[in-house]
């Protein structure tokens, strides 16, 4: 067995509307059953990315909807502890992007109360209250790894022992089992390199929720 201080903690920042960070997160969790490593979530917001941005008018359209799940999971965190977010994304993700429900009260609550948390929560979707708090976790998550990125981001101990943040990785359909392990032990030794930025190629298959 894994000495506790032997397990690296990372950070994952996600927004619940987004399906490659929800790619992401699925293969995270395969992870953590392969490798000493736990998960802590955070929130990011894409409307706050993109707010003063030059954007397409039917992404603008898109994110004009993307407050409510962010809001709600920012409530429920400061209600009833960081560690329901797990939880709360896994069941908003679910029906966002598995069973492809529609963003609205009606999904969230349903999310919220198989999260077991109250259905009342939904409420923070629709007012500003929370969005400072918001905001915060974003400009946390962003400020690691700049704004010419999205969600998800993660940052973790590195194969040099460092913190290192990165955004990604994209990638579909989830890895499984081994092939999951492998992509995370690739990840880490590229993301410590010193100067290391970039791998991308042009995408050729949209997210596949096996």
């Amino acid at each position: 067995m894994t000495a506790a201080e032997d397990r690296k903690t990372a950070d994952f920042w996600f927004d619940p509307l987004c399906p490659w960070a929800w790619m992401t997160s699925r293969w995270l969790i395969e992870v953590q059953q392969l490798r000493p490593v736990d998960v802590r979530w955070h929130v990011m917001s894409l409307a706050v990315l993109n707010e003063d941005k030059d954007i397409p008018p039917a992404y603008r359209e898109l994110l004009a909807g993307a407050w409510g799940a962010v809001r709600v999971c920012i409530a429920a965190a400061e209600k009833h502890g960081d560690e329901v977010l797990g939880r709360l994304y896994t069941e908003l993700g679910t029906r966002f992007h598995n069973q492809a429900l529609p963003r609205d009260r009606a999904t969230i609550e349903a999310a919220l109360v198989a999260a077991g948390l109250p259905a009342e929560l939904a409420d923070a979707a629709d007012t500003d209250i929370h969005d400072e708090a918001l905001r915060a976790s974003h400009a946390e998550g962003i400020g690691l790894v700049g704004e010419e990125v999205g969600t998800p981001v993660i940052a973790v101990e590195g194969a040099d022992g460092e913190r290192v943040a990165f955004f990604g990785p994209v990638v579909t359909p989830t890895p499984r089992g081994e092939a999951a392990a492998r992509l995370w032990d690739g990840t880490l030794l590229v993301a410590s390199t010193p100067g290391f930025y970039e791998i991308k190629r042009t995408r050729t298959a949209g997210p596949s929720f096996e």
